[in-house]
């Protein structure tokens, strides 16, 4: 049925949940599993009176969050494995989560995405957007949402 799927995780209890999911289906197809932690970049800001951080700072602190990540996706990885499920970790560094995970199924030749959906409703969901919604809209491949 699914010959390699992507799970996508911020170590969120919803996102915990996705993983969980995620690697029982993957045990019951037989598939491969990926699992993509999106890295943002530091925010830079550029308005009067913003305190300018020197780029090594900067890429210190990406650098530390990078590392978060893959050890983060590294942990799931590992839980697959127990599981029998053979997985690999991977990062993205972006600031467009849901472009960044639709790039990684594609370049994983990935045939499912899942994923955690907050569920927000109303002006949260206007004003924080819904990446889940963006990778449904925007993808070309099945996604499992989990809440």
């Amino acid at each position: 049925m699914y010959e390699r799927i992507l799970v996508a995780t911020d170590d969120s209890k919803l996102s915990r949940k996705a993983v969980k999911s995620a690697i029982g289906l993957a045990k019951s197809t037989g598939a491969e599993l990926v699992a993509l932690h999106v890295v943002p970049r530091y925010p830079v800001s550029y308005f009067e009176g913003a305190v300018a951080m020197d780029p090594r700072d900067v890429a210190k602190v990406e650098k530390d969050w990078a590392d978060k990540g893959q050890a983060m996706v590294d942990a799931v990885a590992r839980d697959a494995a127990k599981s029998g499920v053979a997985a690999k970790g991977a990062i993205a560094r972006s600031d467009a989560v849901a472009d960044a995970i639709l790039s990684a199924a594609k370049k994983h030749k990935c045939d499912l995405v899942v994923m955690a959906s907050h569920g927000r409703r109303g002006i949260s969901r206007v004003l924080l957007g819904s990446e889940t919604q963006h990778v449904l809209t925007h993808g070309t491949i099945p996604v499992l949402v989990l809440r």
